[in-house]
């Protein structure tokens, strides 16, 4: 039996609250048949809710023969017309949804950066050198920003961030702590939207569209709260692991360490060739950036549509910014590529797009369940009657947006302690939660939004969290005695305090009425029948 599956087993042993959660999350099926059992009992849904006659009034629509608003009736799945859809339509249900396009363009470009080895290098160069008084708060930084690195932050700026805490002379384990709260329980944060905004916006997109038509998702809709969200968790994993974890693991004992860990050793510095790949890779950025504002604002104003009207008219730019974000990668991770010697030539640089594709077979077999299950919803008519009377008993609720908004966040965070994909979550809630808060005048960015705090929060303290016995592991390095309880515990001061400052965040963010992004705001007039 290997060292990992040893410690998986010995920890199933253990009682309390985690250990019901690994053992409830561990008889969850993959999420792809996740899926299936949702199609399933949709279609066994969708026949009741025919036979019972549950309908309810379209908020847009006008049955022409009445003029009054159009009566939308729940229908079966196992309909005639139905089962015609499902098989003749698959290659276009496949093909159409959303997340798709986005998330395989982006990854195109990502994938060169990743594998050049632009995203390691520069994480390591943000943390490598660090003063000593400013190491957590660099630590966490470069964590939160590597989150558009991916998987590659888990595997290269955790490990190392124990490595440097050592060095510090600090204790190895709040290094892995304070970057794993950063790259995991802030999963969104950030300064910049990535690849984690075209998934998450590809589904809602997909959502709104289950009820209203004509919706296009601006990537960028998020872009201010995210970067609020880095500016906000930077002092709570700062305070969490220098006044917290740090002085709860006390002086790091040698003798506790696993075999590797008394001998890990700083990384070397950045070589030449690094440095030099890193300042091509910024030259690369500045370009697309220059690129982007000449097609902005030169001649012709390519990406402004100046026949619209004027809420409308940078709709072109921020439908852009899928392709800017491929170019920007691509280009930039071929650059370093090429100064660092990790690009040969073209054909290196086509075989790591290939690879990159290859990384996504997965999520292309999860995304034909969910794209199934989100047309089905909308085809049984039960996500707009869902929404319409959700929003009603909403309405009679209450309560205001902030607090309708928070308890999204909680009910997330919980949910996600069983359901770690963040996509699948969210390709899950969105039909229901996107159209019902748009009928309450809540825009799909600032639904987004919310989804995003708690999906995050509770990242690091799940054993089911795929990294989570990755990052056992590292732990174990400095204290072979390290178990998964250990882990949790020194996780769930950061959790709590991730969840706590995120749904403050949600909660002024609705209240001072701010705008999420370029062109998103909070609000929005309630879809109303022409």
């Amino acid at each position: 039996m290997s060292e990992l599956a040893a410690q998986q087993n010995s920890a199933t042993g253990q009682t309390g609250v985690l250990a019901w959660i690994e053992r409830t999350g561990n008889r969850l099926p993959d999420p792809v048949f996740l899926f299936l059992g949702l199609i399933a009992g949709l279609v066994v849904l969708s026949m009741i809710a025919a036979a019972a006659g549950w309908s309810a009034l379209h908020p847009t629509e006008i049955d022409e023969a009445t003029g009054q608003a159009k009566v939308i009736a729940a229908t079966s799945l196992l309909s005639a017309d139905n089962i015609r859809t499902l098989w003749v339509d698959m290659p276009k249900t496949f093909t159409h949804f959303h997340p798709l396009g986005y998330v395989l363009v982006v990854m195109l470009g990502a994938g060169v950066a990743e594998r050049s080895g632009l995203f390691g290098t520069a994480m390591r160069a943000g943390v490598s050198g660090a003063p000593t008084v400013l190491l957590t708060p660099i630590v966490a930084f470069v964590a939160m920003m590597g989150n558009l690195a991916a998987d590659a932050a888990y595997v290269v700026l955790i490990p190392l961030a124990g490595i440097i805490f050592h060095a510090a002379g600090r204790h190895p384990i709040a290094g892995i702590a304070a970057a794993f709260a950063g790259v995991s329980g802030g999963f969104s944060a950030n300064l910049l939207p990535g690849q984690l905004d075209a998934l998450l916006f590809g589904i809602t997109e997909a959502a709104v569209e289950t009820v209203f038509a004509d919706f296009t998702a601006n990537i960028a809709g998020n872009w201010y709260f995210i970067a609020a969200m880095l500016v906000i968790f930077l002092p709570v994993i700062w305070y969490v692991t220098d006044r917290v974890i740090e002085p709860r693991l006390g002086p790091w004992d040698p003798a506790r360490a696993g075999s590797a860990g008394a001998n890990e050793q700083v990384s070397d510095e950045l070589t030449g060739a690094e440095r030099k790949g890193l300042r091509r890779a910024g030259l690369a950025t500045l370009f697309v950036v220059g690129l982007w504002l000449l097609f902005t604002f030169g001649p012709g104003t390519p990406l402004i549509d100046e026949e619209a009207s004027a809420e409308a008219r940078l709709t072109p730019l921020y439908q852009s910014l899928v392709g800017g974000f491929f170019l920007l990668f691509l280009l930039a991770g071929w650059a370093y590529g090429k100064a660092a010697g990790t690009v040969s030539d073209h054909r290196g640089l086509v075989r790591m797009m290939s690879e990159s594709m290859a990384d996504m077979a997965y999520y292309l077999v999860l995304a034909f369940t969910a794209a199934h299950f989100v047309a089905m919803f909308a085809w049984s008519n039960l996500g707009l009657i869902l929404a319409v009377r959700g929003a009603d008993l909403l309405k009679a609720s209450g309560l205001p947006a902030w607090a309708l908004l928070m308890l999204i966040v909680v009910f997330t965070a919980l949910l996600n302690l069983f359901v770690g994909s963040a996509s699948a979550k969210w390709a899950l809630l969105a039909p229901v939660l996107v159209p019902m808060l748009m009928l309450l005048g809540i825009t799909p960015e600032m639904t987004t939004a919310a989804y995003r705090v708690g999906d995050g929060a509770t990242n690091i303290i799940t054993p089911l969290m795929v990294y989570f016995p990755l990052i056992l592991i590292f732990c174990q390095r400095w204290q072979k005695d390290f178990g998964l309880g250990s882990l949790a515990a020194t996780m769930l001061p950061f959790s709590i305090g991730l969840l706590l400052s995120g749904m403050v965040l949600v909660g002024a963010w609705v209240m001072l009425d701010l705008p999420l992004g370029p062109g998103a705001s909070v609000f929005a007039p309630v879809p109303a029948a022409p």
